[in-house]
């Protein structure tokens, strides 16, 4: 005899996932113990990546804003390593999925089987799928069709998966950190304007330094590799998430930001020219909510218990540069979105 499947399994009756820890009713954590257990992630992160300090940075700050991702660079920079070590880290399971044009949805999110149970009837079974993880890495994202690069929406979005009728929690912290080779695009499919939207941050991954690249072949070539310390938990995380949402942001800094968004739109009558000139479509609603949850964590880790306008300029370019849309005339001079954006922090004033 076949039975319904379950609705709303609960995140504890999964086999293979823990209960999701969530943040307590009163917090205890203060915005000193935040900062400090912030710089001890970042720092031991460090340990094992080789400078890097802004891609370190932004990547927790993504993490503590409970948001996703995109790395933008090169192979063989540690992009897999990075996700790796903060998994590692802060004590959370990681999943990588290598994204390729005959990956299916299923192979991300998992498929619903039968089997039999104990007295032998026939039952739905739920098999999860790589995305059942805190930090999950989808490597070469736009590798991969469409259909399947849209099978991570919904995770990423809700934070849960559709499996037929049925819904899936996913534990909590969830991050996704999703890459993609800015030289190699044929064969590839780019992700469309509204899935970029979705990713708090796009964060470029620069080449290292001749010093740099010293200090990587001693640290991956000698007989000893450094061991990370566990400097936090997926319930520490969580309730970091939470209490970086209470720092208060003053009007006229939340109406710079708003001021700063609304710059990229070419069509308002006070856009500045650099704007006017090179962009089709400007960013989202999306783009604010980044610069003020990024501004927020910004200032604990600086030890203010305020945003400032430096925190709204330093989350500007990773926040805003994949959510300007160039258009031809850009693409023909060679203006990169980063260009952009600086002339419009330069344009846009303060007060």
């Amino acid at each position: 005899m076949m039975t319904r499947p379950e609705q709303d399994l609960p995140p504890s009756s999964h086999p293979l996932r823990s209960p999701s820890p969530s943040a307590p009713a009163t917090s205890h954590l203060s915005p000193e113990a935040f900062r400090q257990r912030a710089l001890s992630i970042e720092a031991e992160v460090g340990r094992v990546i080789v400078g890097q300090r802004e891609l370190i940075r932004q990547t927790i700050v993504t993490l503590l804003a409970g948001g996703n991702a995109l790395l933008e660079g090169v192979p063989g920079l540690a992009k897999t390593t990075l996700v790796r070590t903060l998994a590692e880290v802060i004590d959370c399971q990681f999943s990588r999925i290598q994204f390729t044009p005959d990956l299916m949805p299923a192979d991300i999110i998992g498929t619903t089987l039968i089997s039999e149970d104990e007295h032998g009837h026939k039952v739905f079974r739920f098999e999860p799928g790589p995305v059942f993880a805190n930090l999950v890495l989808a490597d070469e994202i736009n590798r991969a069709t469409p259909k399947t690069q849209s099978a991570l929406l919904e995770a990423m979005q809700e934070g849960t998966v559709s499996v037929s009728k049925t819904v899936h929690r996913l534990a909590a912290p969830f991050f996704v950190l999703a890459t993609q080779n800015p030289l190699e695009m044929e064969g590839t499919y780019p992700l469309p304007e509204a899935q970029l939207d979705r990713f708090l941050f796009k964060i470029n991954v620069t080449f290292p330094t001749a010093e740099e690249l010293v200090e990587i072949a001693t640290r991956t070539t000698g007989a000893r590799m450094p061991r990370l310390r566990k400097v936090a938990s997926g319930g520490l995380i969580v309730e970091m998430q939470d209490l970086a949402r209470t720092v208060p942001i003053a009007s006229h800094v939340l109406e710079y930001a708003a001021r700063l968004v609304t710059a990229t739109h070419p069509e308002k009558k006070d856009a500045p020219q650099v704007a006017r000139q090179y962009i089709r479509y400007g960013a989202s609603p999306r783009g604010m909510q980044a610069l003020i949850l990024a501004g927020k964590i910004l200032a604990l880790l600086d030890g203010r218990l305020n945003v400032a306008f430096a925190d709204i300029k330093e989350a500007a370019l990773p926040a805003l540069r994949h959510r300007c849309i160039l258009n031809f005339e850009a693409q023909a001079e060679g203006v990169n979105p980063d260009d952009i954006i600086r002339g419009i922090l330069e344009t846009v004033r303060e007060q």
